[in-house]
């Protein structure tokens, strides 16, 4: 008899799930960074065009075919695939990156996590309250990461005491499963998120100019710098390339998640009405929220050339530099500080459970292994794989897993899923599974779209990536020599972990064969 699989409580419990998987520290780490340093407004006309053309699509692909596996038992891509290819030997091999893809984001991910929920507890202790300048704020955190020696830290003891933590409570949370675990976390994570960042973009809109003697550094000029579009940007590829990267960090769609966690549905639930309001909850969240809060308040403290070095500096020195100091200028900033990171924090764990759950639903589906089991072989092998994202941080190392994992990856795997759904699988017995239990009706407009446009556009992605980005990352282009060997050694891990588990993939449906036989 076979094991009956988990399913949701609620529909708003997966809405939730979903949305808080797509809610991350992208949000509102990345997106600022992104619309400031792409032509600010204008950013959004790419931006909102890749929404309408890959992410709404993807996401509505991605909650069918993981509906549609999870009816024959599959939670995984490898299985989800083959459910949709049979007559391939080959193709489960593809849905291999719909595991490894996640797994890779999450041994480095987790990392990065913790260090919202030390900087929480830093913020309302004050342990950074003497680092007064960019530059003292900036050696506090490469103290907490190890990367130097110095009078606040004398070691990576801390960080890694936050690392234990956080992992913990993931592995905790993924162990209660997907109604006791994932579901309970996110119903009481997400309004918690929007709560904080309500009162942080409260108090951001409310801050007057803080010197006199420049009354033009005031928010609704902070508001104009970020959203008066620069419509000459539009004029560069790189900026279209920076929108639809961003649709694909922040709906999390190409990495497998919501395959997994769509395949907990039940034939009859709506995965039309379902995605949008996953993708709905998705943009308030980072549009309305992540893009008000940044760089409005970093344009008072710092003015419009400031604010552009600070872009430039990247996501990390934003939110672990600029913010804790534009904090510590304000009254009650503490609270604030600590609200923030902990908007952050529970952003980040949200995207992590999810990132953790495709391999335990592998194991469980394709192996037969109890919940309980899969999670402490997930926690055990996990825990090693994120040693060197944690000690080898500055050298190169989170940036190649960053890549692979979280890039190339990501749109290849989305390619490959797209074409499979509207082209092997056939798109009108596609729209006819989109349409299953759906409460309203997807335009038919999108028929068209996901049959040629969305592989189009993503063709064009990956093409215009691997020419870009592939190819000098490939050669390792602007590699410091002295990291070039551990970069090679990342790429070896990797290419290990991929291949362990292509051949758990075969071993899998070689035990498939033999029971089938018997």
């Amino acid at each position: 008899m076979a094991k009956k699989r988990q399913a949701w409580g609620t529909r708003v419990g997966i809405i939730m799930a979903v949305a808080g998987s797509a809610i991350g520290l992208g949000n509102f780490l990345r997106f600022p960074v992104q619309a400031a340093s792409n032509g600010g407004g204008a950013f959004l006309i790419p931006y909102f065009v890749s929404l309408f053309l890959l992410g709404i699509p993807l996401m509505w692909v991605e909650w069918t075919l993981g509906r549609y596996g999870g009816g024959f038992g599959h939670g995984t891509a490898p299985g989800i695939f083959h459910t949709m290819w049979q007559k391939s030997r080959f193709i489960k091999y593809f849905g291999v990156i719909g595991i490894f893809g996640p797994l890779i984001i999450f041994i480095y991910y987790t990392y990065i996590e913790s260090w919202t929920l030390a900087y929480s507890f830093f913020a309302i202790t004050g342990k950074y309250a003497d680092a007064a300048s960019q530059g003292a704020m900036q050696s506090f955190l490469r103290g907490y990461q190890g990367l130097e020696h110095n009078q606040y830290f004398s070691g990576i003891g801390t960080a890694y005491i936050f690392f234990l933590i956080t992992f913990m409570a993931n592995i905790t949370v993924i162990y209660y499963g997907i109604k006791g675990g994932i579901e309970r976390l996110c119903k009481i994570a997400m309004p918690l998120l929007f709560i904080f960042g309500i009162a942080i973009l409260v108090r951001v809109f409310t801050l007057g100019a803080p010197d006199p003697s420049k009354p033009d550094l005031n928010i609704a000029n902070g508001l104009g710098f970020l959203w008066n579009p620069d419509f000459t940007a539009l004029k560069s590829a790189k900026v279209w390339l920076a929108a639809a990267g961003q649709t694909f960090f922040t709906l999390s769609v190409g990495i497998g998640v919501i395959l997994t966690y769509a395949s907990y549905l039940s034939k009859g639930d709506d995965v039309v009405l379902s995605g949008l309001s996953a993708v709905g909850t998705n943009e308030l969240a980072e549009v309305v929220i992540g893009g008000s809060i940044i760089i409005p308040a970093a344009f008072i403290f710092f003015g419009p050339a400031g604010i552009q070095a600070i872009a430039k500096g990247g996501a990390f020195n934003l939110s672990f530099v600029t913010m804790p100091l534009i904090f510590g200028k304000i009254f009650l900033g503490a609270f604030f500080a600590c609200a923030w990171f902990l908007l952050l924090f529970l952003a980040g764990i949200t995207s992590s459970v999810s990132l953790a759950q495709p391999a335990v639903a592998f194991l469980e589906d394709e192996f037969g292994i109890s919940r309980e089991d899969a999670v402490r072989m997930l926690g055990l092998v996990s825990f090693i794989l994120c040693q060197p994202a944690i000690f080898l941080l500055g050298k190169g190392v989170v940036n190649e897993l960053d890549f692979w994992g979280g890039t190339f990856c990501l749109v290849l795997f989305a390619t490959v899923e797209t074409i499979l759904f509207a082209w092997v699988f056939g798109m009108e017995k596609a729209w006819q599974e989109i349409h299953h239990g759906a409460d309203m009706q997807v335009p038919k407009v999108y028929k068209f779209i996901i049959k040629y446009i969305t592989p189009a556009f993503l063709v064009v992605i990956l093409g215009s990536w691997i020419y870009q980005e592939g190819i000098p990352t490939f050669f390792m282009k602007g590699v410091p020599e002295a990291d070039k060997p551990f970069v090679l050694a990342t790429r070896f891990f990797l290419v290990s972990i991929f291949a362990v588990l292509a051949l758990m993939v075969k071993i899998a449906w070689r035990r498939k064969r033999r029971s089938t036989i018997r």
